[in-house]
């Protein structure tokens, strides 16, 4: 069985000093579903991406990241377009973006690009600025629609407000994405965009809840995350204290540790996650902590290897 990501994979361009005293950028692969399946393939399940994959050189480059990470792209859909690029300022470790998308092999995909997925395609995974550049996100909420009904769905909106050119239209699908969905992992930031009213964040979880998944789980940053399930249940697991260099990815490896364990545990099923239990979903949540924490502690989105945990 195999957990297919579904989205992005670009390329981070880094600030890096050079020899004649200013900075240069650096070509380094990523892109948020890229990254959750590059932390997967290290982690020891079973991954595949699906993305518009381009035949330029750094198209090449993300392929060869993928498969030195054990990620099946068989399932990516190639193309001459370019390849996405997104360069990074780092401010206190924390990253903000500049974006050339238009026109690339991500970007273009639609929904008639969108193959049938194979049986052993067990679960997957939604998330990053797929979700809101269009036309590619049209096809993967086709994707969804077509091929999520027997399958367990994790979505992670990632919400990305300067991407968002419609959002009326961003907002219709999230939601309809969002009620097929098993776990929705968001954080407080996006929750409030996604339910812009004065509740509580409780409050907030609980229209989730309703809207179909059975698992929600806030992430805030330096205090943990906490998991909801729809019979009121919360559990809570502090972030792990380390010395942070950079937040590159930690967000993606968190979704990845936590699929990671419930993969390995047999409970990456859609009735498997109907009827978690609170010490399947604290271990969960402490193994997408741990698996974090290391990916914080060094420089870019750098996902650690299963023995490295």
């Amino acid at each position: 069985m195999t957990i297919l990501c579904c989205g992005e994979a670009l390329i981070d361009m880094i600030p890096t000093p050079t020899e004649l005293g200013c900075d240069g950028f650096v070509p380094h692969s990523g892109g948020a579903v890229f990254n959750t399946a590059v932390a997967l393939g290290r982690l020891g399940a079973r991954a595949g991406l699906l993305t518009g994959l381009s035949t330029d050189m750094f198209g090449q480059q993300l392929a060869a990241a993928l498969q030195a990470s054990h990620v099946d792209t068989s399932l990516a859909i190639k193309s001459d377009r370019p390849t996405t690029l997104a360069f990074v300022q780092l401010t206190d470790g924390h990253a903000s973006y500049s974006f050339f998308d238009e026109n690339s092999a991500g970007c273009m995909l639609s929904p008639d690009d969108m193959p049938a997925l194979p049986p052993e395609i067990s679960t997957l995974f939604f998330g990053g600025i797929s979700l809101a550049c269009e036309p590619c996100a049209d096809a993967y909420a086709a994707l969804l629609a077509r091929e999520g009904e027997n399958r367990a769905v994790m979505i992670d909106p990632n919400v990305r407000p300067g991407f968002i050119s419609d959002e009326a239209r961003y907002r219709s699908r999230l939601e309809a994405m969002i009620a097929q969905a098993d776990i929705l992992k968001v954080s407080d930031e996006d929750l409030n965009w996604i339910v812009p009213t004065p509740q509580s964040l409780r409050e907030k979880i609980e229209e989730m809840l309703n809207k179909g998944p059975s698992l929600v789980i806030l992430t805030q940053g330096g205090e943990g995350a906490t998991g909801y399930l729809s019979n009121g249940t919360e559990i809570t697991v502090p972030a792990r204290q380390v010395q942070i260099v950079d937040t590159v990815g930690a967000g993606d490896t968190f979704n990845a540790g936590v699929m990671a364990w419930f993969f390995e545990e047999g409970k990456m099923t859609r009735a498997a996650l109907r009827s978690l239990s609170d010490d399947a979903v604290q271990a969960a949540l402490a193994n997408g902590a741990s698996a974090a924490a290391i990916t914080v502690s060094r420089a870019g989105a750098n996902p650690p290897w299963a023995d490295e945990k």
